[in-house]
C-alpha cells in the first residue's frame, strides 16, 4: 500500500496540512476545497470559495483572514 505524505504546516511546523472535500451547487465533488492543519492549537487553514482563496489562523479570526483573488 502506498503511503500518503501530507505537507508540513509552515505556520506551526508541528501539524500537517490535510485536504478536505465538499460538494458544489450542482452536487459535483470539489476535491481539495480546503486544507487544514492537524494541530488544534495552530488552526491554520486555506480554502477556495468561488475562485477566491482565503487563508487564516482560526475560525474565530475569520473576519481578519487574508484573501487572494485568482484571475482567469
Amino acid at each position: 500500500m502506498e503511503e500518503i505524505v501530507f505537507p508540513e504546516c509552515q505556520k506551526c511546523s508541528t501539524g500537517v496540512l490535510v485536504p478536505l472535500s465538499d460538494y458544489g451547487r450542482d452536487g459535483a465533488t470539489i476535491m481539495y476545497k480546503a486544507w487544514v492543519c492537524t494541530n488544534p492549537e495552530c488552526g491554520f487553514h486555506i480554502r477556495i470559495d468561488n475562485g477566491e482563496v482565503s487563508f487564516g489562523q482560526t475560525k474565530d479570526q475569520s473576519n481578519r483572514r487574508k484573501r487572494i483573488v485568482l484571475k482567469r
